[in-house]
C-alpha cells in the first residue's frame, strides 16, 4: 500500500524525535539509578519503553505505507541535576506534542485517518502521561524543596524495570 509522500516524510521526522526521546530517557534513567533514585529510575525507564513503543508503531506504519524508516536520531539534551533533567525531559515532551499535533493535521489533509489515529493515541500518551507527570515532579520540587523531593525518590531500582 502506497501512502502519501508527505505523510511518509512526516513520520520519518517524528521517528527521529521518538528515537531521541528514547535515548534521552535512557541516559537519564541510568543516571538516576547510579544516584540511587530508584523511583525516578523506574518511572523514566518506563518512559523510555513508551518512546521505544512509539518509535516501533511509526516504523510499522512507515513500512505498511511503503516508506523506508530513517533511523537518524534527533539530538538529545542531557542534564546534570535532577531538576535540570526533569526540565529537559519536559521541554522534549512539549516539542513532541507540537510535532504530533502538526502531523495529525497533515494526516487529516492527506486523508490518512489510520496514521492520524496512531498519532492521536501517541499524543494522548505524551500529554496525559509523560508531560503531566514531569510537570507534577517539578511542582513538587517547588513545593517541598529539592532535598525533601530527592529524599522521597531514594530507593533501589525495581526488579521489573527491565520489562
Amino acid at each position: 500500500m502506497q501512502g502519501s509522500q508527505k505523510v511518509i516524510d512526516c513520520l520519518n521526522f517524528l521517528l527521529g524525535g521518538e528515537l531521541g526521546a528514547r535515548d534521552q530517557y535512557f541516559i537519564h534513567s541510568e543516571m538516576y539509578g547510579e544516584w540511587n533514585y530508584g523511583k525516578l529510575y523506574d518511572r523514566i525507564h518506563h518512559e523510555m519503553h513508551d518512546e521505544t513503543m512509539h518509535a516501533q508503531q511509526i516504523i510499522r506504519r512507515l513500512l505498511m505505507i511503503g516508506g523506508k524508516p530513517d533511523m537518524t536520531v534527533d539530538p538529545i539534551s542531557i542534564g546534570s541535576t535532577v531538576p535540570e533533567m526533569l526540565q529537559l525531559d519536559l521541554e522534549l515532551e512539549y516539542k513532541v506534542q507540537k510535532h504530533l499535533k502538526d502531523a495529525i493535521a497533515l494526516c487529516e489533509e492527506e486523508r490518512d485517518y489510520v496514521t492520524r489515529d496512531i498519532l492521536v493515541a501517541q499524543l494522548e500518551d505524551t500529554e496525559v502521561d509523560h508531560a503531566h507527570w514531569l510537570e507534577k515532579q517539578l511542582r513538587l520540587i517547588d513545593m517541598v524543596g529539592l532535598p525533601n523531593y530527592l529524599q522521597s525518590q531514594i530507593g533501589e531500582v525495581s526488579d521489573d524495570s527491565d520489562a
